[in-house]
């Protein structure tokens, strides 16, 4: 099965009252890199950008390449409330786990991901049945989140839904969230 193809992407940045503005600040990609992010995508500007809001981790946040079309689909899926995205974000919202800033749903280039925590500069993922079809896709999202610097961990939707407090265990120990 291919991948969908998606149009290029408009990277903007945040200023402090969270308005968009096109990213001035991010740096085209150099001649010759061989970075797995994709073409069309520009690095991630850091020197220089706008401040983010009260207590976010503004250079990690507010720095990543953004595609603000994709902000009405990002808000469905929160409203969706897939029941094992549920169960997680009820031990992750509100700096419950470790003090830690998760976002749900946050918006990362040209893909969605789960869950996003700045601190630490780590995308969690939730792999359930609709993943099964899109190992391309998967591996596509995963190339970028990587070249960006993030770390990504992917955990078994049925794990979430029936080994909560291990999957809680397995993210105290690991060690991009200690």
């Amino acid at each position: 099965m291919g991948t969908k193809k998606l149009p290029p992407m408009e990277v903007v940045a945040r200023n402090a009252e969270g308005k968009t503005t096109p990213a001035l600040c991010a740096t085209p990609p150099k001649e010759g890199n061989s970075s797995p992010v994709k073409e069309g995508y520009n690095s991630p500007p850091l020197e220089g950008c706008p401040l983010g809001r009260g207590g976010r981790k503004s250079k990690n946040y507010f720095s990543l390449p953004y595609n603000p079309k994709l902000r009405s689909r990002a808000k469905e899926l929160r409203k969706a409330g897939n029941i094992s995205e549920v169960l997680l974000w009820n031990h992750l919202k509100n700096h419950q786990f470790r003090g830690f800033d998760f976002d749900r749903q946050k918006i990362i280039g040209n893909f969605i991901v789960d869950f996003f925590c700045a601190n630490r500069n780590v995308v969690l993922e939730i792999d359930g049945s609709s993943h099964d079809d899109k190992i391309e896709y998967d591996a596509e999202r995963d190339a970028l989140l990587t070249g960006l610097g993030l770390t990504v961990i992917h955990i078994q939707a049925k794990d979430v839904l029936y080994k909560l407090d291990s999957v809680m265990e397995m993210l105290r120990s690991h060690p991009m969230l200690r």
